[in-house]
């Protein structure tokens, strides 16, 4: 494992497990609304707390951007931090969250970690040596029909302006494919779509620190990842399409026809 990567699991791994201790106390927790349907818990920033000393004791020189403490630093090296992703579902005891750090050196995502303590899965990635779930090897799904396909995605939920052009896109994929699902942590859709669970995932107005890690966990496993007019934009934009070669191109053309000048770009 490379030596950064391994650092970066290791401080996944202590901040997911505090995360699954502090499930057993959700009342007795404080809870902020930062926008509607925005949700950060103390659990939150005790959790990006650890990430971040962890990262910074080993490399001081790196920068760091992340959910709560935004962009602290400058450096060829950005750690890019969700320290709790999924926090709606963790606040209402549906088991379905993660940690997620992923590492861009010089504009290029290069190690990814994707922790779900859960399920104690440990998703990582290291650029050019292939995307893993807990040491065994991850290849996304073979699939080639739309038709046969499961979908992962994330539906609107504070940031309206693409709201009608994604119920679009919605109804046409529904109409498509063998179903939809909407998990409630993009981190572990994407980390998914690596592992074949899912044969494609689409979300729009995502942050970096949703997309970082599992962007590079999918093309690490054989899949596709680009935003939804098929450009390589989507860290900025946050409108993303990953899935396998097959039905990626597939859903690139689904897509295609209700994209508004907000979502090519």
């Amino acid at each position: 494992m490379h030596p950064m990567l391994n650092i970066a699991v290791k401080a996944a791994i202590r901040a997911g497990k505090m995360i699954y201790r502090a499930a057993d106390n959700l009342d007795h927790l404080t809870v902020t609304k930062k926008s509607h349907a925005d949700y950060v818990s103390e659990v939150d920033r005790a959790a990006e707390r650890i990430i971040v000393e962890a990262l910074l004791a080993a490399y001081p020189s790196h920068a760091i951007l992340a959910e709560e403490g935004g962009a602290q630093g400058e450096s060829e090296y950005v750690w890019i931090i969700d320290p709790l992703d999924g926090t709606t579902n963790f606040l209402h005891g549906v088991p379905q969250y993660a940690v997620s750090i992923g590492l861009q050196h010089n504009g290029v995502l290069t190690q990814a970690v994707i922790y779900d303590p859960t399920r104690n899965d440990l998703f990582t990635a290291t650029r050019g040596r292939g995307a893993f779930l807990n040491d065994k090897r991850l290849r996304v799904s073979k699939r080639k029909e739309l038709a046969d396909s499961l979908i992962g995605t994330g539906f609107p939920y504070t940031r309206f302006e693409h709201k009608d052009a994604y119920m679009a896109i919605f109804t046409d994929v529904m109409e498509k494919t063998a179903g939809l699902r909407r998990p409630g942590a993009a981190s572990l859709d994407l980390a998914w779509t690596a592992a074949g669970r899912f044969d494609c995932f689409f979300e729009t107005a995502l942050k970096p620190w949703d997309i970082a890690a599992g962007a590079l966990l999918v093309s690490e496993a054989g899949g596709i990842v680009t935003d939804l007019a098929g450009n390589q934009n989507y860290l900025a934009s946050g409108n993303l399409c990953a899935g396998n070669p097959f039905i990626h191109e597939q859903m690139l053309q689904v897509i295609a026809p209700h994209l508004t000048p907000g979502l090519k770009s």
